[in-house]
């Protein structure tokens, strides 16, 4: 069987090559270079991530310590896991433990975190999704999906109405995550089960005058 397989893949390969595909233009009509006003950005934004069941909470740029603290207590966190270059006073009111992320942190550590708390690169407001790319303040892609718990402080001026405008804030060489609402999946009845693939509660943190 292996035989007649390589066989059938060599004339294949065979008759790519002698009739290479002719290019093919793609076209790049989408719409592109939407606005709208902050509140009706934040408005979109908030619906949307309520809609994946995620919590919202909308706050200026000073009080962010006070609500980040002040979820983490109503959860019960004793210890948050932060990437390297994380705002320190996202944590100065909280009073359990902070340990900052490396390499040298498995996932069994990272598992054994109540929460992660991070920043993010941008937002989208049309689809609630909130995009990582793994830079200062974000971390690496396993901090942010392995513990139960991920509170992410988005900057509202970094949330654009639709997807190609915040792409367009990203840099295409950087690893990219995206979020959109809590980790879950639905089985072949419907049942939806979270937490499968990732954190299962996630807490927005809009900061409103960023």
């Amino acid at each position: 069987m292996s035989g007649a397989r390589e066989t059938v893949l060599a004339r294949i390969r065979d008759a790519l090559a002698s009739a290479p595909a002719p290019p093919v233009d793609v076209p790049r009509t989408y719409r592109t270079g939407r606005v709208l006003p902050d509140d009706e950005r934040l408005a979109l934004f908030t619906d949307r991530l309520l809609d994946y069941k995620a919590r919202v909470h909308s706050c200026p740029a000073g009080r962010v310590g006070e609500v980040v603290a002040a979820v983490l207590r109503e959860r019960g966190v004793r210890c948050v896991g932060v990437p390297d270059g994380l705002d320190a006073r996202w944590l100065a009111e909280y009073e359990g433990e902070v340990r900052q992320d490396d390499d040298e942190v498995t996932a069994d550590l990272l598992g054994g975190l109540d929460a992660v708390v991070t920043g993010s690169a941008a937002g989208c407001a049309e689809t609630g999704t909130i995009f990582l790319d793994g830079s200062p303040g974000q971390g690496r892609r396993a901090l942010s999906l392995v513990p139960d718990l991920h509170v992410c402080v988005v900057d509202l001026s970094t949330v654009e109405p639709g997807v190609p405008e915040a792409v367009a804030r990203l840099a295409p060489e950087r690893p990219t995550t995206l979020i959109s609402g809590p980790s879950a999946t639905s089985d072949i009845e419907l049942e939806r089960v979270e937490g499968v693939h990732g954190p299962r509660t996630l807490v927005v943190v809009i900061r409103t005058d960023a």
